[in-house]
């Protein structure tokens, strides 16, 4: 269920009284479920990682009857239909994301109203990246009205090119971010590379848990050699002509800067970008450019099987449920170097590079080059990538695992 709110803040009639939930309750089949008030600063629509997370999760958890959600998040996009979810889309501003390509979204203040009754009648809330608006005033109302905090934390340093932008976000993580993570109930983080930068040593149950994102696998799966022909006959894509793919927002912390340079460098590789964003590659007027703005699920899926290699230049980003998404579908990826150490194991599987300002062209270029020049080499790891994703990610026991969470939290409340 879907809806806006209303014009005017009180929401009252839709109040439902408070409960009082068992904890234990988390881990069966049962009528009594948790209440929980989920914060994004988007909906999946907007077609970042973080929402995209949140999302999955939720739907999971409503799924298999652990909980009913309310979801908050900005009207700058329309919000998901789920069972079981009821989305409050909140009027906002986003003029950061339109000028400076920072998402960042502004929540109107008068609405705070809605957002506070949902937490009274909440069992407790769930918000994903401490650092937006939305994050921070639910974050004091849950304060305020006593109720338990899980944050999941996606993103750590982020380096951007405008140094006040970088001096501000640095600052922002070092006191709010860091307060905010250790003054919450819970803490669960994407990689531990994020937990290591928020909270050094910590690595209890509730306050440093590591709990890595879910795939949908039966969207994201291999296919047989001559499916793959057909697919890449259908993109135009001539036999063995090597594609990278770029999956994500058209943002400067995605790479863009970088990917603009490569895609020059490189010519006789085809570029596949798939997203939306203000740093447009359409902009570029490359000819081995290619551009698909509104795939998700299975068409995104086709574009994973086709390419040779998905080419993410990211920064302080966790781990990318793209770079998830690729590896289930038997296409490896090549990253930034905290990307690849974000998760124990899966740099045995990944390419890497620096994504340092300074050598980040001349690294990514010369192993691009050698990549393309040697497709056996892409060819081999399919398997490997498809392999590990299979063992490792799936949206039931990531859920499980954010499960058995929330039950401790609650009931270190009782």
């Amino acid at each position: 269920m879907t809806h806006d709110l209303p014009p005017e803040d009180d929401v009252t009639a839709q109040t439902l009284a408070p409960v009082r939930v068992d904890a234990a309750s988390l881990s069966r089949d049962t009528t009594q479920r948790v209440r929980i008030v989920l914060i994004t600063h988007f909906f999946p629509a907007h077609r970042g990682g973080v929402e995209l997370v949140a999302g999955h999760l939720a739907e999971t958890l409503v799924r298999d009857s652990a909980a009913v959600i309310e979801w908050f998040a900005s009207d700058c996009d329309p919000a998901p239909a789920i069972e079981g979810i009821t989305c409050v889309s909140v009027p906002a501003w986003n003029p950061l994301e339109r000028r400076w390509h920072l998402p960042y979204p502004l929540w109107s203040p008068l609405r705070l109203k809605a957002l506070w009754n949902a937490v009274r009648r909440a069992d407790l809330v769930h918000i994903h990246d401490y650092i937006y608006v939305g994050s921070i005033a639910t974050f004091a109302i849950a304060k305020i009205q006593r109720k338990p905090i899980l944050i999941t934390q996606h993103i750590g340093a982020v380096p951007f090119r405008n140094m006040m932008v970088r001096r501000l976000f640095a600052l922002a993580n070092m006191t709010l971010g860091r307060a905010m993570l250790e003054y919450a109930d819970g803490a669960a983080f994407v990689s531990t590379v994020v937990r290591q930068f928020f909270l050094p040593g910590e690595t209890s149950e509730r306050r440093g848990c590591l709990i890595q994102n879910g795939l949908d696998r039966s969207t994201f799966f291999p296919v047989a050699d001559a499916e793959r022909d057909r697919l890449r006959a259908g993109l135009n894509i001539p036999a063995g002509r090597t594609c990278f793919l770029f999956v994500g927002r058209f943002v400067e912390k995605k790479g863009l800067d970088l990917l603009e340079r490569l895609t020059e460098s490189l010519p006789d590789v085809i570029w596949i970008f798939a997203g939306k964003g203000e740093m447009d590659p359409e902009k570029w007027a490359r000819s081995n450019v290619r551009i698909f703005r509104d795939r998700s699920g299975s068409t995104l899926a086709e574009l994973y099987r086709a390419a040779d290699l998905l080419v993410l230049p990211s920064a302080g980003e966790g781990f990318p449920l793209v770079v998830q998404e690729s590896m289930a579908c038997g296409t490896p990826a090549i990253v930034g170097r905290d990307t690849a150490s974000a998760l124990p194991g899966v740099e045995q599987v990944l390419f890497s590079e620096t994504v340092e300002a300074g050598d980040a062209l001349p690294a990514w270029h010369r192993r691009l080059t050698t990549l393309a020049a040697d497709p056996p080499v892409l060819a081999r790891r399919r398997s490997e990538v498809a392999n590990w994703a299979a063992t490792h990610w799936s949206w039931d026991r990531c859920a499980n695992t954010y499960r058995d969470l929330i039950r401790t939290i609650l009931e270190q409340q009782r």
